[in-house]
């Protein structure tokens, strides 16, 4: 897809380009003999690397991301066969483990979250500001006022 959505459909947009980030992204793990490994899995797995083992809903916290979002990102990469699930302090709680194929891994991932790291600072130099600093003011802006709240502010009248 070729098209760049209309300036008011944000949400479109945002999807778009993480889209096509993710997808270059993944398009060098792919080239690199691992076209099953993702970039939503180097959060985690960075995590789980500098943490060891921890509940899916700790998990979740240190990567920023709801519990629903780090169980499906898990499921993934144990399919995967980046991480293993054991039982934790309840039966309701399960811990996550990294495999040994993950621990071969890290190699290859440390080197291209480097190289992305570098890729997207040259990125923000054609930018009219650097795109984490965007996306953490657009945050904190949220956080102060939802967005939901502003689109009554804007005139919206109340459900019936």
């Amino acid at each position: 897809m070729s098209e760049v959505p209309d300036r008011e459909a944000v949400g479109t947009l945002l999807r778009r380009v993480l889209e096509v980030l993710d997808g270059d992204v993944a398009a060098v793990y792919a080239q690199r003999g691992l076209p099953d490994y993702r970039p939503r899995f180097s959060p985690p797995l960075r995590v789980l690397v500098a943490d060891g083992p921890l509940p899916i809903r700790d998990l979740a916290r240190r990567v920023g991301v709801t519990h629903s979002a780090a169980s499906q990102t898990v499921a993934q990469m144990a399919r995967a066969g980046l991480v293993e699930l054991a039982p934790g302090a309840d039966a309701r709680q399960r811990v996550v483990h990294l495999t040994d194929r993950a621990r071969a891994l890290l190699p290859v991932v440390e080197a291209e979250w480097a190289a992305t790291a570098a890729a997207l600072r040259d990125l923000d130099g054609e930018l009219p500001a650097p795109l984490t600093e965007v996306l953490r003011a657009v945050l904190a802006a949220v956080r102060r006022r939802p967005l939901r709240r502003r689109i009554a502010d804007a005139g919206l009248p109340p459900a019936p």
